[in-house]
This record gives structure tokens, C-alpha cells and sequence, in this order.
């Protein structure tokens, strides 16, 4: 099992495609890419190929859900890879694998449940990585709120610092109350624990999108996800579900995301994806 999930599973790259149905009525659709937990390292060249084909699906918006990166060198070949999807509107959020390295690790501990972390990880070059993403236009929602227009929409954005190290703070959408009749609220997360998303949908929020769970990693067919690597239930582990909270009910979107980590790199049952939403109105 280890050497199929590392060897084949681990990179056999898939786009998975999902229709939003959160558009006013006579609104033009858009095309979100949403991409999750590359874990870089340079050596992935067939990872980086991938990549780079990407902006094929032609977006009108990147989501970047954070841990993009598995070593200090992989900035330079990540923002090449990258390159044709940063001349499109795009947001990030970090993970904590931005910020820190990872170290060895048994890939069957990631089933003992939420990952510990190490205070004396080597930090990565998280601010290059950052700085070069806000260069080319790309909005950082770490614990920030933003809003931009696209197709006459005002897209109100709010994202979060990355929930499993502690960081997060949520900001609140742009505005107060409610928002124009055209306008989509947009909650932006790494890691996607209860705490973030009952305040994203209390906060107003259209559609959730997050990462970080690996769609389970390490999966039994026909069953799913084991764990989720935070309080997620392992249902929602990966796909477009719906979470609940306030008497509100938002779509939410958790990307299986790219990458292993580089210390546990194996995927059962489980490919690796990034996915593709078809924002539209109502049928």
C-alpha cells in the first residue's frame, strides 16, 4: 500500500469540476481554480509540469488555500510553475507548512489524529513566497478582508491566518449587515475548523472554501476519510458539502488538495486534485 500511495497515487493529479449555483439571477458566471497543499519541493517535476498547464482551465478567479511549499528553494520553481495563473485575479491564505518545514514523520501517524507542532521547526521563506504573490495582483486574506469586481460583482472577500497553528482571527466580510443585491461573500481558510466556519457563516458568508485535510490522505475505498487533521468530520473531508451554523447553510468547498507533505508522502484512495467551480445563478 505505502509504495502504490507513494509511487503512483501520490501523483496521479486530477481536476475535480463543481457547479455553484450562488449567482443573482442574470449574473455572468465565472470560473473559480481553487488550488490546496502543494507541497513543493523542487525535485516534483512532474508536479511542477502539471502546474503549469493549469491556467488551460482559463479561471476568472485563483483561491490559493495555503502550504504550498516543502523547502526553502521551492519559491523560485513554484512562482515559475505558477507564472500564466498570477496575471489572474487571485487570494491566498497561508498553512502552516508556508512557515515551517517538515520533518520526518511515520505516514500512518497522520491516522493518530491532529498533527502536533514542533516548535523548533525550520521556518521557510514564507515572506518571498508572499511578497511575490502580492506583486502580480494576488490579495492575501490572512486574517484580512477584501473586495473586488469581477463581471459586475462585487466579491466581498475574508480569510483567516492558518487555524491549526493558532493564528486565526477572524476579520468579518467588508461592510456591515447585509450587502448589495449583487455581491458574493467569499470565506477563505487553510485549515477548516468548526470555530472558522461557524464565523464565516454567522458573518454572511456565500460559499467557504479550505484545505489542509488532505481529502483524508490515507483513505478504505469505498468508505473515505479517516481523519481530517482537525475537527472536521471526516464526511466533509474533502468535496463540496454544506456546513450549518446560526441557522444559516453555506456551501463548503474542501480541496483534497495536490501534495503530501514531503516527510509522508503516500495517498490511498484518495488523488491528489485541484478543483474547478462554475460559479452560475440558480436553474
Amino acid at each position: 500500500m505505502v509504495a502504490w500511495g507513494a509511487l503512483v497515487e501520490a501523483r496521479n493529479f486530477a481536476v475535480r469540476t463543481e457547479q455553484l449555483r450562488i449567482l443573482p439571477p442574470g449574473a455572468r458566471p465565472f470560473r473559480i481554480l481553487h488550488l490546496s497543499d502543494i507541497h513543493l519541493i523542487p525535485s516534483q517535476q512532474d508536479k511542477l509540469d502539471w502546474l503549469s498547464g493549469l491556467a488551460d482551465l482559463k479561471p476568472d478567479l485563483v483561491v490559493n488555500t495555503g502550504d504550498n511549499i516543502g523547502a526553502a528553494a521551492s519559491v523560485a520553481p513554484l512562482l515559475r510553475a505558477l507564472d500564466p495563473l498570477l496575471d489572474v485575479p487571485g487570494v491566498f491564505v497561508p498553512g502552516s507548512n508556508d512557515y515551517y518545514a517538515p520533518k520526518p514523520a511515520n505516514p500512518l501517524r497522520y491516522l493518530a489524529g491532529p498533527s502536533r507542532q514542533d516548535p523548533n521547526r525550520t521556518e521557510l521563506p514564507w515572506e518571498d513566497l508572499f511578497d511575490a504573490f502580492e506583486a502580480r495582483g494576488w490579495l492575501n486574506l490572512s486574517n484580512q478582508r477584501f473586495s473586488r469586481v469581477l463581471h459586475r460583482i462585487r466579491l466581498d472577500f475574508a480569510g483567516t491566518d492558518d487555524p491549526h497553528l493558532g493564528l486565526d482571527a477572524w476579520p468579518g466580510f467588508p461592510g456591515a449587515g447585509a450587502g448589495p443585491a449583487r455581491c458574493l461573500r467569499i470565506g477563505v481558510t487553510h485549515a477548516p475548523y468548526r470555530r472558522v466556519l461557524d464565523a464565516m457563516t454567522d458573518g454572511g458568508a456565500d460559499v467557504i472554501l479550505a484545505g489542509h485535510t488532505h481529502g483524508g490522505q490515507i483513505c478504505v475505498p469505498g468508505f473515505g476519510a479517516l481523519v481530517t487533521n482537525c475537527d472536521l468530520p471526516t464526511w466533509q473531508a474533502s468535496g463540496l458539502t454544506e456546513w450549518s451554523s446560526g441557522g444559516r447553510t453555506v456551501p463548503l468547498e474542501v480541496s483534497a488538495g495536490i501534495g503530501t507533505s514531503p516527510k509522508a508522502p503516500v495517498r490511498f484512495a484518495c488523488r491528489p486534485e485541484a478543483v474547478v467551480l462554475d460559479v452560475v445563478s440558480p436553474a
